[in-house]
């Protein structure tokens, strides 16, 4: 039988990731057995590689050498990611410690990400893509990336493109290799271990058994370990320690104003309260602990049959630190229960006669009811105050991703084909660890005397917050894909006398999707105040889909070829849509390849877009009130505490109204080898996209009231909470980001390659460059509305970067080896950009391997040699607002790291 490699493309890529398509045909060899390869993007099989889609393959050899220990950090060296959703962005979110891709900005729900060529569940929080943590590391031979839609074969979501990360087939041996990672700066600490094995030569014994075991642990990154936070004062907060106390809400008085001397304190224009730094609390990068193991076996049970089991099981847990509960308008009496003066009552700026219609129930901001509610007093205040001795709040994330698949691939009668049953399933849940409480004890403490908001705590009032801390399940989310595929292909004839047979596939698909996510109720009735979490909801959905697609490969001539491929889907949900492919390959010499292709895409919203749980938290970073604090100046009667410059409530929330996106694609480009050992690519490609799925980020939103005050929900008078005790609730104020069909993207660019190699007597020397140029980027809002622009600015959720670059060169002789990589995004206008123009940022790392035996290989290495901070920005809709952004850039700073790797 012909051998099957799925992508064996990479048999023919030289180091560093590169166009597949870059290759010219070899020269003549001697007759040996053919082998067919898969290529991604397309189902035909096929001996040659080079086909008329972009696919870069990226091996993991060279990664490792590189320092590589992560999926997240692959991605930083693939030219056309725009950002990344990474471990970073789960602290003060529900991301549940996940990492997404988002290759050409238009969002990580529009790249498919696939092990093996098939799908993985989503992650069950925030379920829009999967976790790409999940994917089990140490498993990895090499990563396809399609730079095009592939709407025929794997799915018309495939919009942005196709992430195809395979693992080792065939494996014989083993292979143990131990990795540590060491930064600079304090925190960021990196361990890993990775080991496989590999039993049986299918070839030779007619069976393969493999397995994979792979170990990582990161200590977290504080906030206050790095110098660069300190260059803005962001995510300021009225809840302190001590706290801010009030009886109108026109004026708050701290006990510290004006000096503000405290624990990240800072004052605040009028002299008379204080404000705190936030972002000091928060992890720049949270701690993680992965663990996965996969274990794959292939028995051959005869020249023409092979049949596969597959199983992984992969286990993240991601904890993250944000600043203690803050306990905003809580009530206070001037007098304890048993007639006492409340010791901790403040006397100054107090009318001893001040009430409200709310006396004798807990008042505004306050949570309600206290268990042995207390009558409020005349003379009452509000205070704001933030849990400190109870400490940092603290979330662990256990993600859980496990898949088990059976495969049988063969041929027979001329045809080739490949039946796979998969089953996927995620579960995330996420648990309260450290910092919260029960916010009703911790309210009648405050009300009653017993907890003091303004200084050290008596031994009464540490008992009482000690006994009202809460650790326990918080919520749990389980999201499933079953998926039964079958695909045939054959040649079919030389239908044109081009010398070459024409081929076609035909596949079919059976999909099954679900979705759960619910509250741990009574615990989550505890703990509503800090988690915004409601405790009543849960929430499920499921979908079937059902497809068919064919694809026909023609060689017109000798040196034109054209594909066209289709694919129909059923949705159980959304309807039926049909999705065309067409494609041609041109290669007139053998130094020239041209090539393009364009297709149609459909995405229907994800069950987690449908079905997510609503869920209060606070804005990442601090902005006014549009209608009591307009062009950050309070109205007559608002106290500038409250409305200026301020953290408000926000849901997040799904959308059972979402209705699906719809693309269209198209590529062309060339590779060009105009002498031996160098290469030059070169891809235009376009993108147009209606009815995009997001969120409208919190900056447009408060930038543009008059345009979104639908969206904006308030209490009386005019109030945007900063606290959680009244949501929800008619006295909920609040911002609605729930997910919205936003509009349109178009965004067009090029991706550029070079690589050169070169085999001298003092050693082998290989330089690669992979660059990705946006030429346009423009968003809308809403439906019909107007064109942002988004190259090179920050607008809407972040910026689109006009040049990135990954460049690599390598030399080998011997034994030895020495390599550096530089990565480089261009800079732009920042979020508020009268204030800052954002910097481009370079990194450089340099490595250096040695081979003593051959079963032994030792590396060292230091990645950002020079130690670069990521650039300052003034951008507020991340929580770690410390006036840097964490989708573009990392905290570590200069790291060392070793391997060393034993094989067997």
């Amino acid at each position: 039988m012909h051998k099957r490699t799925h992508i064996a493309v990479a048999a023919l890529m030289a180091a560093g990731g590169f166009p597949a398509v870059a290759q010219v045909a070899p020269a003549a060899a001697p007759a040996q057995q053919i082998e067919r390869v898969t290529v991604t993007g397309s189902a035909i099989k096929r001996i040659d590689a080079e086909t008329a889609v972009p696919v870069t393959v990226v091996r993991m050899a060279e990664l490792r050498s590189a320092g590589v220990t992560s999926v997240e950090q692959i991605l930083n060296n693939l030219a056309g990611v725009q950002s990344t959703v990474n471990a970073a962005q789960s602290i003060g979110s529900s991301s549940g410690g996940a990492t997404f891709a988002d290759m050409r900005g238009i969002g990580s729900n529009k790249t498919l990400v696939l092990l093996n060529g098939e799908r993985i569940a989503n992650n069950a929080v925030d379920g829009s893509a999967p976790d790409l943590n999940m994917i089990p590391f140490a498993a990895i031979d090499r990563i396809e990336v399609l730079r095009d839609g592939a709407s025929a074969l794997y799915g018309t979501d495939a919009i942005g493109g196709v992430i195809n990360f395979i693992t080792r087939k065939s494996y014989v041996g083993g292979t143990v290799t131990l990795g540590y990672d060491k930064p600079q700066h304090p925190g960021g600490r990196n361990r890993s271990a990775n080991a496989g094995f590999g039993l049986g030569d299918l070839d030779r014994d007619g069976y393969n058994v493999s397995g994979f075991v792979s170990l990582r642990k990161e200590d977290p990154i504080t906030g206050d370990q790095r110098e660069f936070n300190k260059r803005i004062v962001g995510g300021l907060s009225s809840s302190t320690d001590p706290a801010n106390y009030t009886q109108d809400f026109n004026t708050l008085y701290n006990p510290a104003a004006p000096g503000c001397a405290g624990t990240s304190l800072v004052p605040v224009e009028g002299g008379t309260q204080c404000k705190i730094v936030t972002p000091n609390f928060v992890d720049f990068s949270p701690k993680s602990d992965t663990t996965s193991g996969m274990l794959r076996g292939t028995l051959r049970v005869s020249p023409s049959l092979d049949l596969g089991a597959e199983a992984f099981l992969t286990r993240n847990k991601v904890t993250t630190l944000v600043a203690p509960v803050p306990y905003g308008g809580y009530l206070m009496n001037p007098t304890m229960p048993n007639g006492q003066p409340n010791p901790f009552f403040p006397t100054a700026h107090v009318d001893p006669t001040f009430d409200d219609d709310t006396a004798g129930t807990p008042a505004f901001g306050a949570s309600t009811p206290f268990p042995n509610p207390v009558a409020v007093q005349p003379g009452f205040v509000y205070v704001f105050w933030r849990d400190f001795p109870n400490g940092s709040r603290a979330q662990l994330n256990k993600n859980t991703q496990s898949r088990i698949m059976l495969s049988a691939d063969g041929n027979g009668a001329g045809w080739d084909y490949s039946v796979r049953l998969t089953h996927n399933r995620n579960k995330v849940d996420q648990y309260l660890t450290g910092g919260y409480a029960n916010g009703d004890i911790v309210g009648e403490g405050l009300l009653e005397g017993v907890v003091n908001p303004f200084g050290p705590q008596t031994p009464e009032g540490t008992e009482l917050l000690q006994g009202a801390a809460l650790n326990g399940l918080l919520q749990t989310a389980t999201g499933k894909i079953t998926t039964v595929k079958a695909t045939a292909s054959r040649e079919i004839g030389d239908w044109l006398g081009a010398g070459r047979q024409a081929q076609v596939a035909f596949g079919a698909e059976y999909r099954r999707e679900n979705f759960v996510s619910r509250a741990n109720k009574d615990f989550a009735e505890l703990v509503v105040v800090s988690t915004g979490v409601d405790p009543e909801f849960l929430d499920q959905g499921k979908r079937n889909v059902k497809a068919v697609y064919a694809e026909l490969n023609v060689p017109v001539t000798k040196d034109l070829e054209l594909t066209a491929a289709l694919r129909h889907d059923r949705y159980s949900d959304f309807g039926n849509t049909t999705n065309p492919k067409l494609s041609f390959r041109y290669q007139p010499t053998r130094q020239l390849l041209m090539r393009g292709s364009a297709s149609t895409g459909f995405r229907a919203p994800s069950l987690f877009e449908l079905y997510g749980s609503p869920a209060y938290t606070n804005t990442a970073g601090n902005f006014n009130n549009p209608l009591n604090c307009p062009g950050g100046t309070a109205i007559p009667g608002a106290s500038p505490g409250a409305n200026c410059d301020a953290q408000f409530q926000v849901l997040n929330a799904g959308n059972l109204t979402l209705q699906p996106e719809k693309s269209r694609n198209y590529t062309v480009g060339a590779v060009f080898e105009p002498m031996t050992n160098l290469s030059l690519g070169i891809d235009f490609w376009w993108i147009r996209l209606r009815n995009s799925i997001a969120s409208l980020p919190q900056s447009t939103l408060f930038a543009n009231y008059a345009q979104f005050q639908q969206y904006f929900h308030f209490a009386q008078p005019g109030n945007l909470l900063s606290i959680t005790s009244n949501c929800p609730g008619s006295k909920c104020g609040y911002v609605d980001q729930g997910l919205l069909n936003l509009g349109g993207i178009r965004t067009n660019g090029i991706d550029l390659s070079a690589q050169y190699r070169m085999r001298s007597a003092v050693g082998q020397f290989d330089v690669a460059l992979n660059s990705t140029y946006i030429h346009k980027y423009d968003y809308q809002d809403y439906t019909n509305g107007p064109w942002n622009q988004n190259v090179g600015a920050y607008m809407g959720s972040g910026p689109i970067f006009r040049w990135q670059h990954n460049l690599t060169a390598n030399w080998a002789y011997n034994a030895f080896a020495v390599g550096a990589a530089v990565h480089y995004r261009s800079g732009y206008a920042d979020f508020i950009p009268e204030e800052n123009r954002v910097s481009a940022f370079t990194t450089t790392d340099l490595y250096g391997s040695w081979q003593p035996m051959k079963s032994t290989t030792l590396v060292l290495g230091v990645r950002n040699l020079f130690d670069r901070d990521p650039p300052f920005t003034n951008q507020a809709d991340l929580f770690q607002s410390g006036g840097w952004d964490s989708r573009y850039a990392n905290a570590a700073g200069r790291t060392y790291y070793a391997r060393a790797t034993y094989s067997f």
